[in-house]
């Protein structure tokens, strides 16, 4: 029986990008049904979090998530910084919502798990990556802005997210990114 899992994220990119690096996982079987983002661009905050996760959770009470995994940017901040006014007010069993709710994290932005597959990025960018640090891409101070400097005259969407995220491999990110070890970690078992 496959386990269904809705991610809760901070925008577009995510959305779009996330399926491609947890594909992997469906031979778990576990699938990402669905990744939930904020409408009209705003800023995925804790009372957001709740909205989000209470409405895909009532949207079909005959099959709800079974699972969420909460993900977010820490830019420069720390983990509990960022997680701890989130974590106090997601909802649970006082709301009718029995599925877990877990939190997990990218280290600074999620292009940083790009850097972390080094080989496939600078294959799919056609260059040399540069002088970044990528044997420990959670590190990189700026990889967003790092990657749109190697896209050169391609602007950077969520598109081109998806693309660059279909042709790497999720496996190398997870042996060498511990952000998204522990986001995978709590897709599968809440570790």
């Amino acid at each position: 029986m496959t386990k269904r899992v809705t991610v809760v994220a901070s925008g577009e990119t995510e959305r779009r990008a996330l399926p491609h690096l947890v594909r992997h996982l469906q031979e778990l079987a576990v699938t990402i049904d669905d990744v939930r983002v904020p409408p009209r661009n705003r800023a995925l905050d804790a009372q957001m979090a709740e909205r989000l996760i209470k409405a895909a959770w009532y949207e079909n009470p005959n099959a709800p998530p079974e699972k969420f995994v909460l993900v977010v940017d820490l830019d420069a901040r720390g983990p509990d910084e960022v997680l701890e006014p989130i974590r106090g007010r997601l909802p649970g069993r006082k709301d009718g919502i029995t599925a877990d709710i877990l939190c997990a994290y990218a280290q600074r932005h999620l292009e940083a798990w790009y850097f972390a597959d080094a080989e496939n990025l600078s294959e799919h960018l056609k260059r040399d990556l540069g002088r970044v640090d990528t044997s420990q891409p959670d590190e990189i101070q700026n990889p967003k802005l790092h990657l749109k400097h190697l896209l050169g005259d391609v602007v950077y969407t969520a598109r081109v997210s998806e693309e660059i995220a279909r042709g790497l491999n999720p496996g190398r990110i997870s042996q060498r990114s511990p952000s998204f070890k522990g986001f995978v970690d709590a897709i599968l078992n809440g570790a």
